[in-house]
C-alpha cells in the first residue's frame, strides 16, 4: 500500500528537515520554478542566485542613495557656513539685513528674499527692513511654529518681495529671540518654481536658517 503525500506534505516535510538538500544535493538541479523575469522554469539553484542578484542591486542602489544625500548634505553644510561666515564678518550692525538677504539668494540661489523686522532700535527704525507691517502680518508671524512651505496663495507678506508677481512657492521663516513666543520678524524666500519652496519639504534646515538669522539680526532690536 502506498502513501499518498501532497505539496503540503512535502512543505512540512522540508520545514522539519533544514538539511534535507545539505544530504541530497544532487535534486537542487532537478527542482523547477518559474523564472518571472525570464518567463520559463529554472533550477532552483538559478532562482537563488536571481533573488541573490536582485538583492546585490537593491542593495547598491541604496547605497548610491545614500551616497548622494551625503553629499548633498555635505554641499548645504559648506554653503550654511559659507552664509555664517558672512554674517559674522559684517562691518555694522545695520549692514546685517542686507548681508542676510544677499547671501542668501547668491550662496543658496534662492531667486527672491526679503525680511521685515518689528520693534527694532530708534536709530535703525528708518532702514528698509524696518518698514511698516500690519498687525495681521505679525500676528501670522506669530503662529509659525516653524516655517511654512508651500505655494503662494496671494498672501500678504508675499507683496514685500520683488517680482511678487511672479513667485510660485514661498518659504516664510519666523524669527524669534530663542523659544519666545512673539516674533520680532519674518524672512521671506520666494521662487518661481511651484515645487521650490513645496508643502511636503523637510523644513529642518530652514529652521538653523532662521535660527542663526534670529541670532544675528538680535542686535537691532530695542
Amino acid at each position: 500500500m502506498s502513501l499518498e503525500l501532497d505539496a503540503q506534505d512535502v512543505a512540512d516535510y522540508l520545514a522539519r528537515h533544514p538539511d534535507f538538500f545539505e544530504e541530497h544535493g544532487e535534486l537542487l538541479s532537478r527542482v523547477k520554478l518559474a523564472n518571472p523575469v525570464a518567463g520559463r522554469a529554472v533550477s532552483l539553484q538559478e532562482r537563488q542566485m536571481e533573488i541573490l542578484r536582485h538583492k546585490i542591486k537593491a542593495g547598491e542602489l541604496r547605497l548610491a542613495e545614500l551616497i548622494r544625500l551625503a553629499e548633498e548634505n555635505e554641499a548645504i553644510t559648506g554653503k550654511f557656513l559659507q552664509w555664517t561666515r558672512a554674517l559674522l564678518l559684517a562691518r555694522n550692525d545695520v549692514d546685517l539685513p542686507h548681508t542676510l538677504i544677499n547671501g542668501l539668494q547668491s550662496i543658496f540661489s534662492v531667486p527672491s528674499a526679503t525680511l521685515r523686522l518689528w520693534n527694532v532700535a530708534p536709530e535703525f527704525a528708518h532702514g528698509w527692513f524696518a518698514a511698516e507691517t500690519s498687525e495681521d502680518a505679525r500676528l501670522f508671524a506669530n503662529s509659525l511654529t516653524e516655517p511654512f512651505c508651500g505655494p503662494n496663495n496671494d498672501f500678504e507678506v508675499a507683496g514685500w518681495l520683488e517680482d511678487a508677481g511672479s513667485v510660485r512657492s514661498l518659504a516664510m521663516i519666523p524669527l524669534r529671540v530663542g523659544a519666545a513666543p512673539e516674533t520680532f520678524g519674518l524672512l521671506l524666500l520666494g521662487s518661481p518654481d511651484p515645487n521650490r519652496f513645496s508643502a511636503d519639504m523637510a523644513t529642518d534646515f530652514l529652521s538653523r536658517i532662521g535660527e542663526t538669522a534670529s541670532a544675528a539680526l538680535n542686535c537691532l532690536l530695542a
